[in-house]
């Protein structure tokens, strides 16, 4: 009621002062209920801090992707911290670190190089698992940031998948939280595909010429139609004489007649002469 008379009480001479005026016991009587909500960065010194919080929320990292184990020693200085699976199968390596440090990197691949080598091992023994072992392995390095070598280094690797992710653990009023933020993804290269698109358009620019050709039907009816005649003609011929040759050997020639006769005919009766 205090604010409304004063409103009453007080002249203005004009709605620009007035409304200056209202702009004023508006902030002051909303400041009391504002309360100020500050971010706070929270340091993480340990790595198995950071592992856990991972493996706690592993879709913060990527979605669909599944803990197999985690913190396999691979040599003395050298450890894998968490291993993973895709949907599609595919190992995913996560190699973690609280600070930076371009040594990640050489962890990374030697990681990756194990886990290549006895995927097929890794497949019995996680059966219950769906891996894929004809897929090879990809590395994800978590870390609160990298050095420009490290990012060119991965940047210029081919035939390895390779991401890089920067965390950040955050504290908002009463909730805390990790925050990571992409900074290099691999993708797939999509310079094959308009490869594939332009030779398809070249292959029909030739088929339309190819069809104008009209050399072909020359040659075709003048071939054929010689190689039929004289085919015809020899057949027949040689036909009759064949049945000729058979009727000769069929008729049976008459027997030599025997000397009958000769016996019969006596010699001449010698006449006795008379004297």
């Amino acid at each position: 009621m205090g604010v409304i008379s004063d409103l009453l009480k007080f002249r203005l001479d004009s709605d620009f002062e007035f409304i200056i005026y209202l702009s004023h016991i508006g902030v002051s009587l909303l400041k009391p209920r504002v309360k100020s909500v500050s971010i706070e960065k929270i340091s993480v010194e340990s790595r198995k801090e950071l592992e856990q919080m991972i493996i706690s929320d592993i879709s913060i990292v990527e979605k669909g992707l599944t803990v197999i184990c985690n913190n396999v020693p691979i040599s003395d200085k050298t450890s894998l911290d968490v291993l993973c699976h895709d949907s599609n199968g595919q190992l995913v390596i996560l190699q973690l670190n609280v600070q930076e440090d371009d040594a990640l990197l050489l962890q990374g691949l030697q990681s990756l190089d194990f886990v290549d080598k006895f995927k097929s091992f890794l497949k019995a023994t996680y059966n219950k698992h769906k891996i894929d072992d004809k897929e090879k392995p990809r590395l994800i390095m978590i870390a609160p940031s990298f050095s420009d070598a490290v990012r060119r280094a991965v940047e210029s690797m081919k035939g390895i998948r390779i991401d890089l992710y920067e965390w950040e653990y955050l504290k908002l009023g009463d909730h805390k939280g990790l925050r990571l933020q992409p900074i290099f993804t691999w993708k797939q290269p999509e310079k094959p595909k308009e490869k594939e698109e332009k030779p398809a358009e070249k292959k029909h620019e030739p088929k339309t010429p190819k069809k104008k050709e009209p050399e072909l039907p020359q040659p075709a009816p003048v071939v054929p139609e010689k190689k039929e005649e004289p085919k015809t003609e020899p057949e027949p011929k040689t036909e009759t004489p064949k049945h000729e040759t058979v009727k000769e050997p069929q008729p049976t020639f008459p027997k030599p007649v025997q000397e009958k006769p000769k016996e019969k005919e006596e010699p001449p009766k010698r006449k006795l002469k008379l004297f």
